[in-house]
């Protein structure tokens, strides 16, 4: 059996586990007649959280971005457990983005590179391959200098994601901690939080892989599907047609 086909993700189930269910729980369930502002904060924030362990536990490997992922959730948990003042929410939305973004610029002065491990995965691409076309060319030195500009584009999709985390946090979270008015807020910025953040913030990452594919097919020589990891490839590849009888 083909592992990376095992290892695809329906987009939506994962849309459901973390952000329909999350959201629906957090605004429906959190008053005392039903489960309670805690026990809905418990409840709606597990799935996203044990979704995202399950992820990891059956890969086998600690995916970046999915541990960037439950931190962040877990964390909105305890604040909203311990009755924190919202105040910490919106630090801790913007934080996260914040510190990741600086962490991929930082990281270009070390010899593993942040952006390498995030976008340059052997999930996407055929990595090995991708490599060898590159030292064939001589273009390695070109590429690490054009990934430069490549991974600012990406930490400013990382900090527009703090500025627009911190705003909507600050805009919504009004209520006294611990309440249920509090819970359903809670619910709402998670749900507002997948178009107010993530739009832009995909829209400028969708520009960033434009420029990664463009980049890599310039200096390999190479089409982008011949670049692809091989499920990719194998479903861009047309199919033979049928030997008559």
């Amino acid at each position: 059996m083909d592992k990376s086909n095992h290892k695809q993700e329906n987009p939506l189930i994962s849309i459901l586990v973390n952000v329909v269910i999350p959201v629906a729980v957090l605004s429906f369930l959190g008053k005392e007649k039903y489960l309670g502002p805690v026990w809905a904060l418990v409840v709606g924030l597990a799935f996203p959280i044990a979704y995202g362990l399950r992820t990891l536990i059956r890969d086998r490997k600690a995916d970046f971005m999915s541990i960037i992922g439950i931190v962040s959730v877990t964390l909105t948990g305890v604040f909203g457990i311990l009755k924190l003042p919202p105040e910490y929410i919106a630090i801790k939305e913007a934080a996260i983005p914040l510190i990741l973004g600086v962490a991929i610029v930082v990281s270009l002065k070390t010899p593993f590179p942040l952006i390498k491990k995030i976008l340059m995965t052997e999930s996407l691409f055929d990595v090995e391959r991708l490599t060898h076309e590159l030292k064939e060319k001589g273009n390695e030195a070109v590429f690490e200098k054009r990934l430069v500009g490549l991974t600012w584009g990406f930490a400013s999709s990382m900090f527009l994601s703090a500025v627009l985390n911190y705003a909507l946090a600050k805009y919504i979270l009004t209520a006294e901690p611990g309440s249920e008015e509090f819970t359903a807020q809670l619910g709402k910025m998670t749900g507002l939080s997948h178009i107010v953040v993530l739009v832009p913030c995909m829209a400028v990452m969708f520009w960033v892989m434009n420029k990664l594919f463009n980049t890599l097919t310039e200096l390999t020589g190479c089409k982008l599907d011949d670049l692809l990891a091989a499920h990719h490839r194998e479903k861009a590849a047309p199919k033979p047609a049928a030997v008559p009888d």
